[in-house]
């Protein structure tokens, strides 16, 4: 089992997955901070106070006072360091002259723009560069080491960019498809290969090597 034969199977195993789901370029920038340690259906709380208060957007989050920020994304969990991380990415999108200006980098420049803003690690910087500016830049989080460790595809520990490295080595920089093999392997975590896995219904039962019934 190699990373391009994983991609192929999860894709005709789960099929289509189609995600970020947001509205905007933007929506997904806000999405992929609030995500941080929580699970996305917390974001989704927090998103929708934001769009009913009519600030989904880095001038109106700018000029919300702290306060009234936390409490709108409190949903969210860890709700200070988020608000100031909101303020923060928002305060360099204003800097760059707005999203469009700031996606307009290329992909390495963005991503390092992106990295220099405190508390905006690699998975957070790739899934906005991924997702929301559309630059293929492969998106590495704990569901892609758990499946690549268990298929034998990593035998290391957790190393974000050796795994991401390992991923677009194999599978030339696409943007479509890098999106779909992240989202496809965090589904199957989620669905099947859990902390408890069940290895039963697994797709990969008969190539896992640590496959147990």
């Amino acid at each position: 089992m190699n990373v391009r034969d994983l991609y192929k199977r999860l894709l005709s195993y789960y099929g289509p997955q189609n995600w970020w789901p947001a509205e905007t370029p933007f929506e997904v920038v806000v999405g992929a901070i609030l995500t941080q340690n929580t699970a996305w259906r917390n974001v989704e709380k927090a998103i929708e106070n934001l769009k009913r208060e009519d600030i989904l957007d880095p001038a109106s989050i700018l000029e919300t006072p702290g306060d009234v920020l936390k409490e709108l994304i409190r949903p969210a969990g860890f709700y200070n360091q988020k608000a100031e991380r909101l303020k923060r990415v928002c305060q360099l999108i204003v800097e760059c002259g707005g999203l469009e200006e700031l996606f307009s980098r290329s992909l390495n420049e963005l991503r390092s723009t992106l990295l220099s803003v405190n508390g905006i690690g690699p998975e957070t910087a790739d899934a906005i560069i991924l997702y929301a500016a559309n630059k293929p830049t492969f998106v590495v989080d704990r569901y892609t080491h758990r499946v690549f460790t268990r298929l034998g595809i990593w035998k290391g520990g957790y190393d974000y960019e050796g795994i991401k490295k390992l991923v677009e080595t194999e599978i030339s920089p696409d943007v479509s498809t890098y999106q779909e093999f992240h989202a496809l392997l965090d589904e199957h975590a989620k669905r099947i290969c859990r902390k408890t896995p069940l290895c039963e219904s697994c797709p990969f039962k008969d190539v896992c090597p640590s496959v147990s019934f």
